[in-house]
């Protein structure tokens, strides 16, 4: 291992810069998939979370981990997704919502505790900023999303499941 990427915070900080390669406007430390770096003498072992089970993105991000940590002297990698505390929506930040927002999917309107949206609550269009939006599909341009589409300025756009 390199004498400089010995300690946690120095590959948590490699790692902080991969990005989502279904939401590139975001990183996997900003979505919360990035759990925990364990560091031994000979190896490091990186911990993430999908954001759902199936995510097919889940092996570009395993292999965008071991690219950039073998890129920057660290051989010995392995990545382990573990699935239990389950990823939820409640892990992103506010200023990841309003990146999301300004790539134009709707960020999670409620916490992962609260039950799925009344019928009267409409999800508010990232571009135009309306709430006069409507359910196009539960499945969106992936499994994670929501298809809605704005009635007053007429695009769709995903929204983000809250789980």
């Amino acid at each position: 291992m390199v004498k400089d990427l010995q300690s946690k915070e120095a590959i948590f900080q490699l790692l902080s810069q991969i990005v989502d390669p279904e939401i590139p406007v975001v990183t996997i430390e900003e979505m919360g998939m990035l759990r925990d770096v364990v560091i031994t003498e000979n190896a490091c072992e990186v911990i993430i979370t999908p954001t759902y089970t199936a995510c097919p993105a889940m092996g570009i991000i395993e292999d965008d981990i071991q690219s950039v940590l073998r890129e920057n002297g660290v051989e010995n990698v392995t990545v382990t997704l573990v699935y239990s505390p389950a990823w939820t929506t409640d892990l992103m930040t506010e200023a990841t919502k309003e990146k999301l927002k300004n790539y134009g999917i709707a960020a999670p309107m409620h916490s992962a505790c609260s039950t799925w949206m009344t019928a009267a609550e409409h999800v508010t269009c990232p571009r135009c900023n309306s709430q006069h939006t409507q359910l196009i599909s539960k499945f969106g341009s992936t499994a994670c999303k929501a298809l809605y589409a704005c009635q007053d300025c007429l695009e769709p756009f995903d929204y983000f499941k809250c789980h």
